[in-house]
């Protein structure tokens, strides 16, 4: 009897608290998410439409006849590609990718495409995960996506330490899209912490484009490798906020709504301080670059922006209920956006006709720029009591402790 009598009010409990969330929910927009990040340069910006282009060229069977060539086509070189690992190839271990040369822009881009819904090979990297199931470099990441990682680098080192020896002066580039994006960045972390396996390249000489990127890597981790990995989110895009892991959500597909409303439970009930305090709470990875094209309460799209920082509190913890969360994740929609911006910004530039020698000064006000802010995000990290977090003395150097933790993470891969 008493506990009938009981039902009623826990039932009120939890009414409110999913009108409660419901509420902030649709007073949330985008927007929010960067709203106090600054605007984006065209020198950081530049490689990004191009970097996009590269990730759609890998879904074409034959670059010398493609099929699905977007406006102004892929910007590729056919006889630059140095190498293609389709499905068959790879045998389910990682999404497919290819190694491109890029004589032009002096960069060796391996690029990884995104989830294909119709391989089963895909959904076995992304259900290959329990919270808190890998530890890697003093946190935590996604098992599947760490294990594909390493695969490809063990696949591929022999091939990218020739090339990277070959052409001292060129960048190394990791790049993919939805799932690929998890596996690049990881890919990225990899290398860095295994550096003389590619002849101790210098880590300045590493990068990594997630283009909507999964949340694959704790937020100490996130922090700590903004310096090498940038990660780009058009508007509404659902993946870099979902919270909950991927693998819950594809196994509870059936179940989805008994999910959301735990979901809604959980995400009303735990603050955000909470949240950042949990060492298994996965991550956008890195630097974000925020595409924002539309405005709260207005039809149609405006010219975008391109919002960018390397925030500690406030990493896209909120799903945006927004009709566009799904589309904004399209790498179609990503590329044209991203060159509309980047267009826009070109345009700017050309009018105040910035001369040459303005321009280099500017790059290294930039480069000058994001190390101090690099540098404020670790610490930042550590005022918030981040697990795991500290600051290093230098830009893109580590102290003996982490020294000694990198060694332990070569020996945990080989």
């Amino acid at each position: 009897m008493s506990f009938l009598c009981g039902f009623p009010i826990l039932e009120c409990v939890y009414c409110l608290a999913c009108a409660r969330w419901v509420w902030k929910r649709c007073l949330h927009t985008a927007g929010h998410d960067s709203e106090t990040w600054g605007l984006s340069t065209v020198e950081e910006f530049e490689p990004i439409p191009r970097i996009c282009r590269y990730i759609l060229a890998v879904y074409e069977d034959d670059l010398r006849q493609p099929l699905w060539e977007p406006l102004g086509g892929y910007g590729i070189n056919p006889d630059w590609l140095i190498l293609k690992r389709t499905y068959e190839d790879i045998g389910g271990r990682a999404p497919p990718y290819f190694l491109y040369l890029d004589n032009d822009h002096a960069d060796i881009i391996l690029a990884i495409r995104g989830l294909n819904m119709a391989k089963e090979s895909d959904y076995a990297v992304l259900l290959d995960n329990k919270l808190g199931q890998r530890k890697f470099d003093g946190g935590y990441v996604h098992n599947g996506l760490l294990n594909a990682a390493a695969w490809v680098l063990d696949k591929e080192c022999d091939i990218l330490k020739e090339l990277v020896e070959k052409y001292p002066s060129y960048t190394l580039t990791f790049t993919g899209h939805s799932l690929g994006s998890g596996v690049a960045a990881l890919l990225t972390m990899v290398v860095v912490q295994n550096r003389d396996r590619l002849g101790n390249i210098d880590r300045k000489r590493v990068r990594c484009y997630a283009i909507a990127p999964a949340r694959c890597m704790s937020l100490n981790l996130a922090v700590r490798y903004a310096d090498v990995i940038n990660s780009v989110v058009l508007q509404d895009d659902f993946l870099p906020r979902t919270a909950t892991p991927l693998e819950d959500i594809f196994k509870s597909l059936f179940c989805l709504p008994c999910l959301l409303c735990l979901k809604c439970m959980s995400d009303t009930c735990m603050s955000e301080e909470k949240m950042i305090r949990d060492p298994r709470r996965l991550y956008a990875p890195g630097r974000l670059y925020h595409i924002v094209e539309r405005k709260p309460f207005r039809c149609g799209r405006f010219p975008p922006v391109v919002r960018t920082a390397v925030p500690v509190d406030g990493r896209f913890e909120h799903i945006v209920l927004s009709c566009n969360a799904t589309s904004d994740h399209s790498i179609l929609w990503i590329q044209r956006e991203a060159q509309r911006a980047l267009d826009l910004m070109l345009d700017d530039d050309s009018m105040m006709a910035i001369p040459v020698k303005q321009k280099m000064e500017r790059q290294q006000t930039l480069a000058r720029e994001h190390s101090e802010e690099y540098k404020a995000a670790l610490q930042r990290a550590v005022t918030l009591s981040v697990p795991h977090a500290y600051s290093p003395s230098q830009y893109g150097t580590f102290d003996d402790e982490h020294d000694e933790g990198e060694q332990s993470d070569k020996s945990s891969l080989t």
